[in-house]
């Protein structure tokens, strides 16, 4: 009888999610502490992630799966892979979480360790992994897949940088959750192209204080949106500033 349940409950975990075809496999392991406080500020520059909009269902992507930082603000389905390791992983269960951070290979382990070069990893938040798996475990195998991101409010724009170098962090943006190209407009200037940075920090140089900026954002997901006048002229260097416009794809 109690093997009969487990299987009808692996059914209706996958009849809820969606088709096994669309999932990869990968690994997950966690870190952070207890309360996730140690995954705040992290490679892609969010910095304080519940004030960004990310909260604490967050993860570090390793390299294929971080692409260079053009991976930032993604979300991902994730369920513990049950077939496979049915003493570690919590049937039926499945967290969403955003990718803002880079687990790099530590080649120090044999192979560059689980985020090595090559492998799909997710160094998940504590409290995001033990969604999906006994904490006693410490890695599982998983199956994903990138999912469109949901987010409050609009996206946000916070203006770094000195003189004629801006540095522009890019927050709380749904639907593809990541940027592909991004470029900028003074009130008194035309369309500058705009470069990655690092992370979701997006860059250009050009001496724009004073002005009000728009922005043109294109999301990996093909969906272009123009942010008119979102920085007021008068702005300082430091301020973020948000939009009434969000992003489906």
């Amino acid at each position: 009888m109690g093997n009969i349940l487990l299987q009808l409950l692996a059914v209706v975990a996958f009849c809820i999610a969606p088709a096994r075809s669309d999932w990869l496999p990968g690994t997950a392991t966690f870190y952070g502490g207890a309360d996730g406080s140690g995954t705040m500020g992290g490679a892609c520059g969010y910095g304080n992630l519940y004030d960004q909009g990310y909260g604490i269902n967050n993860a570090a992507l390793s390299t294929p799966l971080f692409n260079d930082g053009a991976s930032c603000g993604q979300c991902y389905l994730i369920i513990c892979d049950y077939g496979k390791a049915p003493d570690w992983c919590k049937l039926g269960k499945a967290i969403t979480v955003t990718g803002t951070n880079y687990c790099p290979p530590n080649y120090d382990l044999p192979y560059g360790g689980w985020c090595n070069a090559t492998r799909p990893h997710f160094d998940m938040s504590q409290p995001a992994w033990e969604n999906i798996g006994i904490y006693s475990a410490g890695i599982v195998p998983i199956l994903y897949q990138q999912v469109k991101c949901w987010r409050y409010g609009g996206v946000r724009f916070t203006i770094n940088g000195f003189n004629y170098f801006e540095l522009v962090l890019v927050t709380n943006m749904a639907g593809s959750g990541s940027i592909v190209s991004m470029s900028v407009k003074g009130s008194c200037t035309g369309w500058i192209q705009m470069t990655r940075n690092w992370g979701a920090n997006w860059q250009c140089l050009a001496g724009l204080a004073g002005q009000a900026l728009s922005f043109n954002v294109t999301s990996t997901g093909g969906q272009t949106i123009v942010f008119d006048d979102a920085v007021p002229a008068g702005w300082s260097f430091g301020q973020t500033f948000s939009t009434y416009h969000q992003f489906d794809y």
